[in-house]
């Protein structure tokens, strides 16, 4: 019997190896991937001429924007936060540059009830055009944003929607992820977008 006890000792610490290791790599990606997100602005169209998605991005990046995409307005998904550098800077330069700038405040770990979700669709249809529109990664926030505009405003349908929120872009679209609360929010509202509950 020890032999046997021996046995399955030496098997569960291989696995707990290998699931040590495996954790480990997805870990390295995904903190691999989201740095590359925020450096490379994770900048994509959503709409060309009309709405584009990016994370934070520095005053260099809102003037090559506005002078590539001719950016109108930018809605900021982190809220006002005056004060910090990043936020400081973005401002100063929209003003610079005449460029409308909106804060409204999101979470990626908290779902947006329907008014609010109701208050950012407006926002967006009201705000001059091109816009872009930005949370810290440009994958959470950005990608519930970008969908409520799709769906809301564009009347694309729920899957091309749906698909602003993607590993593609950086969303990690897991329930056992802080960030599933956007998803969670965009099913909730699918009612009120027209969209059969799924």
């Amino acid at each position: 019997m020890p032999k046997m006890s021996s046995l399955l000792a030496n098997r569960l610490l291989r696995i707990g190896r290998v699931a040590l290791v495996a954790g480990g790599a997805f870990v390295a990606v995904a903190g691999g991937f989201y740095a590359h997100m925020l450096w490379t602005t994770n900048f994509h169209p959503v709409i060309a001429g009309e709405l584009y998605r990016s994370s934070q991005p520095s005053a260099t990046n809102i003037a090559e924007f506005q002078k590539q995409y001719g950016i109108k307005t930018i809605i900021n998904l982190r809220g006002d936060n005056s004060g910090h550098h990043w936020y400081d800077n973005e401002v100063a330069k929209a003003k610079e540059l005449n460029i409308d700038h909106i804060d409204f405040h999101m979470s990626s770990g908290r779902e947006l009830t329907q008014a609010q979700a109701a208050q950012l669709v407006e926002i967006m249809r009201d705000a001059p055009k091109p816009i872009l529109i930005h949370c810290q990664a440009g994958a959470d926030r950005t990608g519930l944003a970008s969908a409520l505009y799709l769906a809301a405003i564009a009347k694309a349908n729920e899957a091309t929607a749906e698909g602003q929120m993607s590993i593609i872009y950086g969303h990690l679209p897991f329930s056992f992820t802080r960030a599933y609360a956007m998803d969670r929010t965009f099913q909730k509202l699918e009612p009120w977008l027209g969209f059969s509950a799924s």
